[in-house]
């Protein structure tokens, strides 16, 4: 097109015209207009990115020995054996290494929790179909994956299934400014809400102002009615920074993710919940201390001057 002053004129249009879809749909949520839309772009564009996916990487399908934990919570040993034998399958190639250890990490993390997933991969990064902090995955409808299903990852929470096609379906990350989950708080019944903040800390509202709460601690998921959209225990993340208080009825805290939002590859969507709330079953284990070495000195008396032993005498 020629950079004519009818083209520039057409330009400013469509961005306008973009800017209020995108506002009409943040405002819609579930009921959005053009959440239909958003579906059959879903549609038609998940099959090419999960092609795209699949041709540049050979060993893609190796989340297929996860797709079908959700079934029953029993068949953990099963997915073992068939991790196992994936692992002889795949070689020792550093990429492969790398989403084995993912996989063995959400495997541990699924049982922990009781709860049952389907296995996927991430296929696109970034919003094909918005401006939000999205990825794209390649399990959908035919799998059993329904909106407002939590996802995690063998680290923790990784979001919230927003829109889903017959193959591949869109994840909300909890990085994302409009992306909000109940928090508690480990050890303790303090209740809050975390919301993302990009690729800052999760801010996390507290309900107690008066909450006594320290650089360390640690938050899970609360969970949601009928488990939609976050099931209970899901790790959160750190507290690395809280506000004072100042008489305020809430209280601020600022929470470092268990999940790098930059590093996803291989996620779990959780099918079915957990029978019983894990609690803080799911954290990892904390770190333990580094003992910090002490010096010990001794003072050692020193003989008395030849002058002072005269003066003596």
């Amino acid at each position: 097109m020629r950079d004519t002053r009818e083209s520039r004129l057409l330009l400013v249009l469509l961005i306008a015209i973009a800017f209020a879809l995108i506002t009409v749909d943040i405002r819609g949520g579930e009921d959005s207009p053009v959440d239909g839309a958003r579906q059959a772009a879903a549609t038609v564009f998940g099959p090419i990115e999960n092609g795209v996916s699949g041709a540049v990487d050979p060993i893609g399908n190796a989340v297929s020995a996860v797709r079908e934990s959700g079934d029953k919570h029993d068949r953990l040993a099963e997915l073992e054996r068939e991790n196992t034998a994936l692992k002889a399958e795949l070689g020792s190639d550093d990429r492969s290494r790398s989403r084995l250890k993912q996989l063995d990490k959400l495997l541990s993390i699924s049982g922990k929790g009781q709860y049952g997933i389907k296995g996927a991969q991430v296929i696109a990064i970034g919003a094909a179909q918005g401006f939000s902090w999205t990825i794209t995955i390649d399990a959908g409808a035919n799998d059993g994956i329904t909106r407002d299903m939590t996802v995690l990852n063998g680290d923790g929470l990784v979001g919230r299934v927003t829109t889903v096609g017959p193959n591949t379906a869109t994840v909300l990350l909890a990085s994302d400014p409009d992306f909000t989950v109940g928090t508690r708080m480990e050890a303790g019944d303090e209740l809050g809400f975390a919301s993302g903040q990009g690729d800052r800390p999760l801010r996390v509202e507290l309900l107690n102002g008066k909450a006594e709460i320290k650089k360390g601690d640690r938050l899970v998921t609360f969970g949601s009615q009928a488990d939609k959209p976050f099931v209970p225990g899901v790790p959160v993340g750190v507290v690395s920074r809280v506000d004072p208080s100042g008489g305020d009825l809430t209280r601020t805290l600022y929470v470092t993710p268990f999940v790098s939002f930059s590093k996803l590859d291989v996620v779990g969507v959780v099918v079915q919940a957990p029978e019983k709330d894990p609690r803080d079953t799911v954290l990892p284990k904390k770190p333990k201390p580094t003992p910090t070495p002490t010096v010990t000195v001794t003072v050692t008396p020193s003989a008395p001057a030849d002058g002072l032993n005269q003066q003596e005498q």
